[in-house]
């Protein structure tokens, strides 16, 4: 229960975290750095490091007006796990993708 509890959590935190990275990626003349360190910012806030972070495009100022940009977060559960050794969800990859449509003046 510990185990899926945990997972749990972290999906919601990665969920939040990549709606925060696309909220700032959306705007004009965002860079990708923007992004992960707005995403960094809400992990960090909730204790969990060593995340990958992937914006697309790269940079997200590059995506066409209305057009789409997503921000992936992901994190193994080895790494957030509150136990030492996962007995059923160790290797496991967590990851959620959030995209928005580009705002920008025209």
């Amino acid at each position: 229960m510990i185990e899926y509890g945990r997972l749990v959590m972290v999906q919601q935190i990665l969920t939040n975290a990549a709606r925060e990275g696309a909220r700032v990626g959306v705007l004009d003349n965002s860079t990708t750095s923007d992004v992960t360190t707005a995403c960094n910012r809400y992990l960090s806030s909730a204790n969990i490091q060593n995340a990958t972070i992937a914006v697309s495009p790269s940079p997200p100022s590059s995506a066409p007006a209305g057009g789409p940009v997503s921000v992936t977060v992901s994190v193994g559960f080895n790494q957030v796990s509150w136990l030492p050794s996962p007995l059923f969800l160790g290797g496991t990859t967590m990851t959620f993708t959030a995209t928005m449509r580009r705002e920008t003046m025209q």
